[in-house]
């Protein structure tokens, strides 16, 4: 088993998605640049202090190749990911704005009716952007704007506390890529007043002050979150992968390289931690504890008995925004 861990988890480190994640170096090498930031790089948004709570901006981008194989889907994506962002930092999705590139109207339709319905299901308005439809190439961005009373940030976890894994495992493979998604799905079927009502535990269970913080499983996979979290707050963790809520007939490897629709990562303290879960649990989420916080700037995993180092951020830093 020491071996197959070894194995798996080489291919994790050196997987696309989160080789990307180092590319954010640079640019917080650069924006980052001069007096301490008022604003923390390196969060899932910008949470800008606004009375009594924040203002929270984000925004998200599509490959080209990603947009021309699935249009809609992408459009839809561009509203749902990024509502997602703005729940891990436990806040509620205000409006989003869309940047549009295609190369004919036929082409930017599917785009614009994924958008139209994903912000239509999360109950998000769009309220303008960029379009031009006489592009050589096919892109979307998407930005949002949300608000939150208390913050769940990546900077904001504590040794000693646990880690939280909680995703909705009712969802299904979206071939080619490696999204796991449980939502889409609901769109037009009436489902809408449940996705809602999952996005809204994360803001509530911020507000109760159940958690301090968090972040939404992205495509660095749920290890890569967790090594972002861990860095961001100048933490180590120990992880089990055994512990992790994943759909029976999910292989392992496949499921740690997952981007799920509905996935968070929550660090709590110990006698929290049963709440937390409750609230997931009571609305058909699967949620468990699958880790600790500790002092030693290392992501560590279980699985059986094997243990195995899979990042050691005091020799190699992920994307250069330790405390």
């Amino acid at each position: 088993m020491a071996d197959i861990l070894c194995d798996m988890l080489s291919r994790l480190r050196t997987g696309r998605a989160l080789v990307a994640k180092q590319d954010i170096t640079q640019a917080v090498a650069i924006l980052g640049k001069g007096a301490r930031q008022a604003i923390r790089l390196g969060d899932d948004c910008a949470a800008i202090p606004d009375g009594d709570g924040y203002l929270l901006l984000a925004s998200e981008g599509f490959q080209d190749s990603f947009v021309r194989s699935m249009p809609w889907f992408s459009g839809y994506c561009g509203v749902m990911v990024n509502v997602s962002d703005i729940a891990a930092m436990g806040g509620r999705p205000l409006a989003v704005v869309d940047a549009l590139w295609s190369d004919t109207p036929e082409v930017a339709a599917p785009i614009l009716t994924g958008l139209h319905d994903g912000a239509r299901t999360y109950g998000v308005p769009v309220v303008g952007g960029h379009t031009n439809m006489r592009s050589p190439h096919n892109s979307l961005s998407v930005a949002i704007l949300g608000r939150a009373r208390h913050l769940l940030s990546s900077f904001d976890a504590r040794p000693g506390e646990v880690l939280i894994a909680a995703i909705d495992l009712r969802g299904r493979w979206h071939d080619p890529h490696p999204f796991w998604d449980a939502s889409s799905t609901l769109c037009g079927t009436g489902g809408a007043a449940r996705l809602r009502g999952d996005i809204e535990l994360l803001p509530m269970i911020a507000e109760d002050g159940l958690s301090r913080a968090a972040k939404d499983i992205s495509m660095a996979g749920l290890l890569g979150t967790a090594l972002m979290l861990a860095e961001c707050s100048g933490v180590g963790m120990t992880i089990m992968l055994d512990d992790i809520p994943r759909p029976g007939d999910a292989p392992m490897e496949r499921w740690l390289s997952a981007f799920p629709s509905y996935g968070y990562l929550l660090t709590a303290r110990p006698e929290d931690a049963g709440a937390i879960m409750d609230r997931f649990r009571g609305r058909d989420i699967a949620a468990s504890v699958i880790g600790r916080c500790d002092s030693t700037h290392r992501v560590d995993v279980l699985w059986a008995d094997a243990r195995e180092t899979f990042w050691d951020l005091a020799h190699r830093p992920l994307m250069g925004v330790a405390p």
